[in-house]
């Protein structure tokens, strides 16, 4: 079993800033985060490949939000700059040893508590 723990999120005015972080509790392969808006699908957004810092993201979050990794503290962070009203949503870190279903939510068995991320315009 992993335990994910994650930290951040809040409220800010679009073009705002936050910065999320997800700590597990052992090393895993693949570490990413989801989202989740109101009456809406678990959307992928980002991952990272922890044993090369390979990283992909969502079209949607493409050159504003930047995952990275503390592989010393087993923790991921999601920065996330110019947001914008879309971007409101639970975030959700996810993790697994598996790597081959990255974009999709069955690719992950272990996941955080989920943090609220609200963007006003």
């Amino acid at each position: 079993q992993v335990q994910l723990v994650e930290s951040g999120g809040g409220s800010v005015q679009a073009g705002g800033s936050l910065r999320l972080s997800c700590t597990a509790s052992r090393y895993v392969n693949l570490m990413g985060w989801f989202r989740q808006a109101p009456g809406k699908e678990r959307d992928w957004v980002a991952c990272i490949f922890t044993y090369s810092g390979s990283t992909q993201y969502a079209d949607s979050v493409k050159g504003r939000f930047t995952i990275s990794l503390d592989n010393a503290k087993n923790t991921v962070y999601l920065q996330m700059n110019s947001l914008k009203p879309e971007d409101t949503a639970v975030y959700y870190c996810a993790a697994d040893n598996r790597v081959g279903r990255w974009p999709f939510p069955d690719g992950y068995n272990y996941w955080g508590q989920g943090t609220q991320v609200s963007v006003s315009s």
